[in-house]
């Protein structure tokens, strides 16, 4: 006999999580956001937007901001989740924080965490707004933060020439900031975070018609492709999941310790402060991507089906 959902659906202890997404960047973090907000062991203290840089506009947050809009619109979340706007840039230094409602929300929410009861803290993009909460309030290294990153390169394929991974390359000082600080890092690198791999049919059988949320996430991950890649493509990796999977269940990643390094301006791991910071070397996928699309499915069932 099927267990009825309500019967699991709502655990009795719930997680503390925060979001801060460069939303509007490429097509991934849509995908990380939904799954976050769709799964009930989170109690979701808020959503920040974040910058990614100026290569393509001069507005990166505020357009991130707006997609979580959407996004929380499609969800028929609007005005039930907490989102605060982040620094529209990179801090100018490792001195000088970057002042923000994305940052003040981290100060005030790290304040609540205690002894088992952590902060979850995913950043999809840049580490700015961590940067700027640590210079803005330094006790919060000392508090019960978790901070997940999606972002560096693997610590075994050293930049070469110009190529700096992205999240890393939008703020390497605020980056140099939270691995100097001693606060609890989970790296997720480009070695790990680009084998998070789906294809057009997959979405399309797995998830396609089951909502107007569905079916924007599909089509504006084929619109993106369509317009930044030049070559024949039909897949896209949604990277910035880890960062939700791991939070849900850690023991889904595979970790190992490494001394916090700092990062040179080419986005080289040089030596750092020496704090331990867990980098991951692997996810489990099935586990991330069945659990995102059921959820995904189950919610156009229940709110918005269009079949």
């Amino acid at each position: 006999m099927a267990v009825a959902a309500e019967s699991w659906n709502a655990p009795s202890r719930r997680r503390r999580v925060i979001i801060n997404t460069d939303a509007k960047n490429e097509a991934d973090d849509q995908f990380a956001i939904v799954h976050g907000v769709l799964t009930p062991m989170f109690d979701l203290r808020g959503l920040i937007a974040a910058h990614f840089g100026t290569r393509r506009t001069d507005r990166s947050m505020q357009e991130s901001r707006a997609e979580i809009d959407l996004l929380l619109e499609l969800l028929g979340r609007t005005g039930q989740v907490p989102v605060a706007d982040g620094a529209p840039s990179a801090i100018p230094d490792e001195s000088t924080p970057a002042e923000s409602p994305g940052a003040r929300m981290i100060i005030e929410e790290s304040k609540l965490a205690g002894p088992g009861d952590p902060l979850y803290v995913a950043f999809l993009g840049p580490l700015t707004d961590l940067a700027s909460a640590i210079l803005l309030d330094p006790e919060l290294r000392q508090r019960n933060v978790v901070v997940i990153w999606i972002g560096g390169f693997g610590y075994r394929e050293q930049p070469s020439g110009d190529r700096i991974e992205f999240n890393l390359s939008n703020d390497i000082a605020a980056a140099n900031v939270v691995f100097d600080s001693g606060i609890t890092v989970w790296q997720v690198p480009s070695s790990v975070y680009t084998k998070v791999s789906v294809g057009y049919a997959e979405l399309s059988e797995r998830i396609g018609g089951t909502s107007k949320l569905a079916d924007y996430l599909i089509t504006q991950l084929v619109e993106w492709n369509a317009t930044h890649h030049a070559e024949p493509i039909e897949s896209r990796s949604l990277g910035d999941s880890p960062a939700i999977g791991l939070m849900m269940f850690p023991l889904s990643g595979q970790f190992r310790t490494v001394p916090a390094p700092r990062f040179g301006s080419n986005g080289a791991y040089l030596a750092g402060s020496g704090h331990p910071v867990k980098v991951c070397e692997f996810v489990d996928v099935r586990f991330l991507l069945e659990d995102m699309f059921a959820k995904i499915r189950r919610f156009g069932r229940e709110h918005d089906p269009l079949i």
